[in-house]
């Protein structure tokens, strides 16, 4: 259980005379865990000794001048860095500078620049990244995998945006998060670094406190292209007794546990401010503490501890998050199945998504463990996304889950490409009578049934007989026709079953070639081939349509075959044994474009049937010819 202890004051505050603000503008941890630096809100910054709330220095701006931004230790030098009134060469957001990486400057428009080249050409044009209106509200700078980030949120006209600007090299990420209830925007913003990915929790006035995650390899967008979708998932609930709430904040402790300022207590009465520690795993409240005096929705955290003002005083209050154990979770829950089955499991949606969260990871670091089940049961809740559980489908992929992988595939809307690559990978060389021993989605299997069934015998024979053997008023038995090799499906049903899973996954062109350039030559030839005979079984007028069943559509095999064809033409064209397979293509192809252009010839006619008024008196039978020129 995470624990709150007794805290203690470090200073003072000379709050603003409307209450409106702590009259602090940051806190920063200086060369060790034992200071800090705070910058007041108008000309001052001090230098603390946090164990003996001692202060060590301080600094004062010129009269007339103010601190625009909180002052940082730069390590590098042994240097302060502060602005006043906002100029440097443009008004200046922030400085930020961490551990390990080169100071930074953040504009207001959105430019970010290294201290050092700042310093030495302090006249250097400073781009404009932001748009007309839009302005930061929050950011945080973070080195992740020996990379430096600068990281910032901004606001326009209701819109809220998250930028990630990566340096050397240079890259800039732009995403539109999702929108809550109308008219309402974040209270806070906190970030953290993860299994390669960047974690943004954030919180609104309804008390929903939503988590963003963002790979630090993603591309850079163009300048001017538009901000990407970001999905989120629902981290906490928390209470909010009556209206919203307007001075609260949420801060990420460790990889469960997040402290919450501003947030009444779910069993405390109206009137009370409290510092809370969630355990955002399995929804529980950990520790709570109440702060006297009115919170400012401030709260930074340095070392196990967490820095908060209120009423006149800046406290620190020591914490202690120790990691919860799964088998005491889930000994809680009593059956992981006791949950999975409830009505309300909607409700339950970020304890679903910790729970597979933690289960991944365990079966992940230890070979012998592993919960297929309870996966599965997960999976089919709908309240899990690729983004929550990004190792999902490839711990599935690597246990040789079959079954799991194709309910990950049905059921996530945000799997990036190079996961689904990987299963087209994985599906295309599994041997048929692996992939036949896999438990899958009968759906799935029924509408293959259904198409492979003609190979059996059936092809050209209704009700046991051929259409062409009614001639002259009599018919006679004939034997089945041959089946041209093109019509035969080259892999197992159960192995037809899961690629047709990755036909249906959505993907973009641009990520996708380059994972589908990995397939070997003899793995593109037999997807070709798989791809070839599926178009020609489904397009065909006889085929009846599988209504309610799980099946891929014309455009969607067409799309992959175009996309196979791109990523591969050049090793196709010198593969002897895909030349057959081609020459198929190409006069397939051909006919579709014949067909098309018939079409269009008798388009003109068709639009002007569309214009023709209907007669409504028409009797109950009637003949109507009509020319068509």
């Amino acid at each position: 259980m995470a624990a709150l202890y007794e805290g203690y004051t470090l200073c003072g505050l000379a709050p603003a005379q409307n209450l409106s603000n702590s009259g602090i503008q940051g806190i920063e941890e200086e060369r060790d865990s034992d200071h800090v630096v705070v910058t007041d809100s108008t000309r001052s910054v001090m230098l603390y000794k946090v164990s003996d709330q001692k202060p060590l220095g301080s600094w004062t701006v010129k009269q007339g001048q103010n601190l625009t931004c909180p002052a940082v230790f730069n390590s590098q030098t042994k240097e302060y860095v502060a602005v006043s009134d906002n100029k440097v060469s443009s008004d200046v957001w922030r400085v930020h500078c961490v551990h390990g990486g080169e100071p930074v400057v953040l504009f207001q428009r959105g430019a970010v620049r290294l201290l050092d080249s700042l310093l030495a050409a302090p006249q250097q044009p400073i781009n404009e990244v932001l748009a007309e209106e839009e302005a930061i509200r929050w950011s945080i700078n973070m080195v992740a995998e020996t990379q430096q980030f600068v990281i910032f949120t901004t606001e326009q006209k209701g819109d809220n945006f998250l930028y990630v600007q990566r340096l050397n090299p240079n890259t800039l990420q732009r995403y539109r998060l999702e929108k809550e209830e109308p008219g309402i925007s974040p209270l806070s913003f906190s970030a953290s670094f993860r299994d390669q990915h960047i974690r943004l929790l954030y919180l609104y006035p309804n008390g929903h406190m939503y988590q963003s995650v963002v790979s630090v390899r993603g591309p850079g967008a163009e300048e001017g292209a538009q901000a990407l979708p970001l999905p989120r998932s629902l981290l906490l609930a928390l209470p909010v007794s009556e209206g919203l709430l307007e001075a609260a904040s949420a801060l990420v402790l460790d990889e469960a546990h997040v402290a919450v300022v501003g947030v009444p207590h779910p069993s405390a009465g109206a009137g009370k401010d409290f510092l809370c520690i969630w355990n955002a795993n399995f929804q529980t409240l950990q520790a709570g503490k109440e702060m006297a005096g009115k919170i400012y929705g401030q709260l930074w955290s340095y070392s196990n501890k967490l820095f908060i003002p209120h009423g006149k005083t800046l406290s620190v209050i020591p914490y202690e998050c120790p990691k919860s154990s799964l088998a005491s979770a889930l000994g809680k829950l009593r059956q992981a199945q006791g949950l999975l089955s409830r009505v309300d499991i909607q409700v339950l949606q970020p304890s679903v998504g910790q729970l597979a969260a933690t289960l991944v990871s365990r079966s992940l670091a230890d070979p012998a463990f592993y919960t297929p089940t309870t996966l599965a049961q997960i999976v089919h809740t709908q309240c899990l996304c690729h983004s929550v559980c990004p190792d999902l489908v490839l711990l599935a992929l690597e246990r040789k889950d079959y079954f799991l992988c194709q309910l990950c595939l049905q059921f996530f809307p945000d799997i990036p490409e190079a996961v689904t690559c990987a299963c087209l990978k994985a599906f295309i060389s599994i041997p048929d009578v692996d992939a036949e021993k896999a438990s899958l989605d009968p759906d799935s299997i029924s509408f293959m049934e259904t198409l492979m069934s003609r190979e059996c015998g059936q092809v050209g024979l209704q009700n046991g007989f051929s259409p062409t053997s009614f001639e002259g008023g009599h018919s006679e038995d004939k034997e089945t026709t041959p089946i041209p090799p093109e019509q035969i499906c080259p892999v197992g049903l159960h192995k037809a079953v899961l690629l047709n899973e990755v036909l249906q996954t959505a993907y973009s062109d641009t990520f996708l070639l380059p994972h589908l350039k990995d397939l070997c030559s003899q793995h593109v030839v037999l997807f070709l081939q798989y791809l070839q005979f599926l178009y020609q079984r489904c397009s065909q007028d006889s085929f009846p349509q599988m209504h309610g069943l799980r099946s891929p559509s014309l455009n969607q095999i067409m799309d992959w075959v175009c996309l196979v064809l791109d990523a591969h033409f050049t090793v196709l064209v010198m593969t002897p044994e895909a030349k057959g397979l081609l020459l198929n293509l190409h006069s397939f192809v051909k006919s579709q474009v014949r067909l098309v252009s018939e079409l269009g010839k008798i388009e003109g006619s068709l639009q002007e049937l569309n214009k023709m008024k209907v007669k409504k008196d028409v009797g109950q039978y009637s003949i109507e010819v009509i020319e068509l020129f």
